[in-house]
């Protein structure tokens, strides 16, 4: 029996759902988000974007801090102890808001050496750490308990009511101010909501505080905090530098290419892997259970194959992005694309094994691999961008930084049911199937950019098919997925597969 037929029905219909659910929620919120951020470059123009920019580098760092990574933890443990979420959320309580206090001191700390106007805004950002504190134990526990439509709901609402406010207050002239004052209003909506919705599902925060819960817990999530903080600072750096070597104008463009990157980080990685996360944790057992090594050997290949093509199409039309998007005045930020979307699909297939190796408890692996990533990393991006003085030394370095740190989690990650041979042999083969499709986008470069786009996806997907990049037993299970959708029936008249799909 192939492993992808002993995965459960009732498993598979909830993957399936929750990935259905949370791809759809990101699309509609998260592509709200990044339009709004894609307007919001060309209403603030360079130089107040910059500042937008690194402004918003040290807070998701600082938002670490107050995190510690606990959320993670406790969406694992929750997933395969439910009984304890009361308790868990007792631990979080007490342990995040002294954190948030203590990131909220460092980040304005950090602020001192940037422009009066900067550290002003960074002081009024920085009281989302607090609102937002709320809102993230509520998520997370949702999450682990796979509620996810009502989740995902109030994301979606969350994000067009931050949206709208911020347009109003942009139109009546209040500039930046207003955009930080609608994150704050709108997540304060997001706070009740999400609280309100484990309150209403019977789970409450059990006091006192246990100690027996509070010391693993805390225990646990300390190397992945650190982890955390050190992968945010690694991916931020760039701005933090650019802005104090070179300008805030500067990293407004770095900042424009930057939302590109985070979008699809979002949508096609992160979306799929916080569906697949309580799933993992069930079925890792101890590393026992060979079916986690086979769902993490199937993920990684599905991030290969769409990171492949989404990084050859945007690196050859990033102008043709760029340019309609944004106008001639981000006309650099096109350059600085090319070379990062490099960094984003190196960055999606590392996720997995980030995410892998989170699941066996090895957050101390983690941690080694994301600090000698920032060190590498700031030393390359400063030496660069004080030689070049062009903000590509810092996509350069990141890069650089992003390949070697894919090589540790490869080297580090070991499971049963999980065979590097296969994917690297599929990689090979896909990639094979991507350099028709290269030469395909290059050569149509010049007409509308529908015109290339779906010309080299369609020769990328026909070479996947010839080349036989997925085998029969891949073939089988994205039909056994399929099947469990809620589009399934759908799915049974157009694709017609002898598998039996017994859910």
């Amino acid at each position: 029996m192939t492993e992808s037929a002993r995965l459960s029905g009732s498993d598979a219909k909830r993957a399936a759902r929750n990935v259905s659910v949370l791809m759809a929620a990101s699309i509609v919120s998260k592509g709200a988000l990044y339009l709004w951020q894609i307007a919001l470059s060309v209403l603030l123009g360079p130089s107040e974007y910059g500042i937008y920019g690194t402004v918003g580098g040290m807070m998701v760092t600082a938002a670490s801090v107050a995190g510690f990574g606990l959320g993670l933890i406790v969406i694992r443990d929750v997933a395969r102890e439910p009984h304890k979420a009361g308790k868990y959320w007792t631990c979080m309580l007490f342990a995040q808001t002294v954190l948030a206090l203590f990131a909220y001191i460092g980040m304005n700390a950090f602020a001192i050496g940037y422009s009066d106007t900067l550290r002003g805004f960074a002081a009024l950002a920085g009281i989302n750490l607090f609102i937002d504190l709320f809102g993230n134990m509520g998520y997370d526990l949702l999450v682990a308990q796979e509620k996810l439509v009502k989740t995902s709901l109030v994301e979606i609402v969350h994000i067009a009511a931050r949206i709208a406010l911020a347009w109003l207050a942009l139109m009546a002239g209040w500039g930046l101010l207003g955009v930080y004052g609608a994150a704050i209003l709108s997540g304060i909506f997001r706070s009740i909501a999400l609280v309100g919705l484990n309150l209403s599902a019977g789970v409450r925060p059990q006091f006192p505080l246990d100690w027996k819960t509070a010391k693993p817990l805390l225990i646990n999530s300390a190397p992945l905090a650190l982890s955390a903080f050190l992968t945010l600072a690694y991916s931020h750096s760039d701005k933090l530098l650019t802005t104090g070597i070179l300008s805030e104008r500067v990293t407004g463009y770095l900042t424009a290419a930057f939302v590109i990157n985070f979008g699809v980080i979002e949508l096609l990685s992160v979306s799929v892997l916080v569906a697949a996360y309580p799933l993992l944790s069930r079925y890792y057992e101890d590393g026992r259970n060979p079916l986690f090594g086979f769902m993490v050997e199937k993920l990684a290949l599905y991030m290969i194959l769409v990171a492949l093509p989404m990084a050859l199409s945007v690196s050859i039309l990033a102008d043709k992005i760029m340019l309609p998007l944004l106008g001639e005045a981000y006309a650099p930020s096109a350059g600085i694309l090319r070379l990062l979307i490099w960094y984003t699909g190196i960055t999606i297939v590392g996720n997995v094994f980030n995410q892998g190796l989170l699941v066996q408890n090895r957050q101390r692996r983690l941690l080694l691999i994301r600090g000698s990533s920032l060190a590498l990393n700031i030393s390359l991006t400063a030496l660069l961008l004080l030689n070049l003085r062009d903000p590509r030394g810092a996509v350069i370095a990141s890069i650089v930084g992003e390949i070697l740190v894919l090589v540790a989690l490869l080297a580090s990650f070991r499971a049963k049911g999980w065979q590097p041979e296969r994917v690297a042999l599929s990689a090979a083969r896909a990639a094979v199937a991507a350099l028709p499709a290269a030469l395909v986008m290059l050569a149509l470069r010049d007409q509308f950019i529908a015109l290339p786009l779906l010309g080299g996806l369609g020769v990328y997907v026909g070479g996947v098919i010839v080349a036989r990049v997925l085998s029969d037993e891949d073939w089988d299970l994205i039909y056994r997925l399929a099947s469990a959708t809620p589009g399934a029936a759908l799915v049974a008249r157009l694709w017609k597969r002898d598998v039996e799909a017994s859910w």
